[in-house]
């Protein structure tokens, strides 16, 4: 359930009431000015809006933060709340392709649940794993998140006013030495687990698909970020592995939730998710300095930056004109149409930002394509629930 690598920002950021330059402590513990790491970085100069814009990019998870000295604000910080988004689409996509879903109570509770588990804990989970495991690179093209500015670390001392009633060995300590990151992976893992055994019971499944569901994607967010196979170390591994987790992942769970999951359908969102690794590849061109420092082999270094542009805009379009295939085959000409409809957008967005430069418009690329694949999705998930059965 990883929604790992979404970045959303690197621009600036100025409004009305005027900016100021973001400060933040580094991991070292020294203090750095964020522009100053930025512009070290990549060559942009990193501003915040403190009429707003900041707190708001800080609560969701994305560039040009605001420093939060609010506990539990970082805490919603790490999860990054903006890469829920395409987790809660693919449970709807899912609920759509199983022909069952209907606009009753019941069932919008269900899917509002399972939107839930997908988005805030899970992907909480994979974004929180993540960051931890990311802190050295983070500290290189990120430096102003939660755990390599220091704002937030792995053994927090907070105070605790019950530990001032509570004799520990005769004394009344004032502070707990508390994992604070740690303690968050743990919780969303295990309200994330608890969240799909229930909707198990609540669905009456004999088998506990959406647990099982859970466990594997928690498995692939794990090894995705940590060591010793850490898959993003790869950039053909990591990318499809953030590829199936954004799109298939939460598909199947939707899907699986009012109805029944086949194998023909896995397969027809594994295409999808190759598109999906396309889109995971336009996350990496910003971090190239940090990739090649920490020797990560993300696809931009490996191939370069010019090879890779292609690569990943052939991956995008032409795994969605197969998806429309495979709906005209079986006789879905109306979705195949749309399909096709929707990734002529795609293709003229990707001439008039991306493929002039990546690096610089991977931002308006996104804002500008994206919605038109996230669009088609859904649509994929309408033609399965109209067909039936593939």
């Amino acid at each position: 359930w990883s929604g790992i690598g979404v970045r959303v920002g690197g621009r600036r950021v100025c409004g009305v009431g005027g900016r100021y330059r973001l400060r933040v402590r580094a991991a070292s513990g020294s203090e750095e000015d964020v522009s100053e790491k930025k512009a070290a970085a990549t060559g942009e100069e990193v501003s915040v809006d403190d009429q707003g814009g900041g707190a708001t990019q800080q609560l969701l998870g994305i560039r040009g933060a605001k420093e939060e000295t609010n506990i539990w604000k970082i805490r919603l910080q790490l999860t990054k709340p903006v890469t829920w988004v395409p987790l809660v689409w693919g449970v709807l996509c899912g609920a759509a392709a199983s022909g069952n879903f209907t606009w009753t109570p019941v069932d919008v509770a269900k899917s509002l649940t399972c939107m839930i588990m997908a988005g805030p804990f899970l992907t909480g989970f994979t974004q929180t794993i993540n960051d931890w495991y990311d802190r050295e690179i983070d500290a290189i093209n990120e430096p102003y998140r939660p755990i390599p500015s220091g704002k937030i670390s792995e053994e927090e001392v907070r105070r605790s006013n019950l530990l001032k009633v509570l004799p520990i060995g005769g004394k009344y300590p004032h502070q707990l030495l508390f994992p604070q990151v740690k303690a968050q992976i743990w919780f969303l893992l295990l309200a994330g687990m608890a969240t799909s055994y229930g909707l198990d019971r609540w669905a009456e499944h004999e088998f506990p698909v959406m647990l099982t569901l859970t466990a594997f994607g928690c498995f692939i967010s794990y090894i995705y970020s940590a060591p010793p196979l850490k898959l993003k170390q790869n950039g053909w591994l990591g990318n499809y592995a953030l590829g199936a987790s954004y799109i298939a992942l939460p598909w199947w769970a939707g899907q699986a939730l009012f109805g029944t999951l086949d194998w023909k359908v896995m397969v027809l969102t594994m295409f999808y998710s190759f598109a999906g690794l396309g889109i995971a590849i336009v996350n990496d061109f910003k971090s190239v300095e940090g990739d090649k420092a920490l020797g990560l082999d993300s696809l931009p270094v490996a191939f370069g930056i010019d090879t890779a542009k292609w690569i990943c805009v052939g991956m995008i379009d032409v795994f969605q004109l197969l998806v429309a295939g495979i709906l005209a085959y079986v006789g879905e000409l109306p979705y195949a149409a749309a399909i096709c409809g929707l990734v002529a957008p795609q293709i003229y967005f990707q001439q008039k930002f991306f493929l002039k430069d990546p690096v610089k418009n991977d931002v308006k690329y996104q804002a500008s394509a994206q919605p038109f694949l996230v669009l088609g999705i859904l649509v994929t998930g309408l033609a399965v629930g109209h067909h039936g059965p593939l």
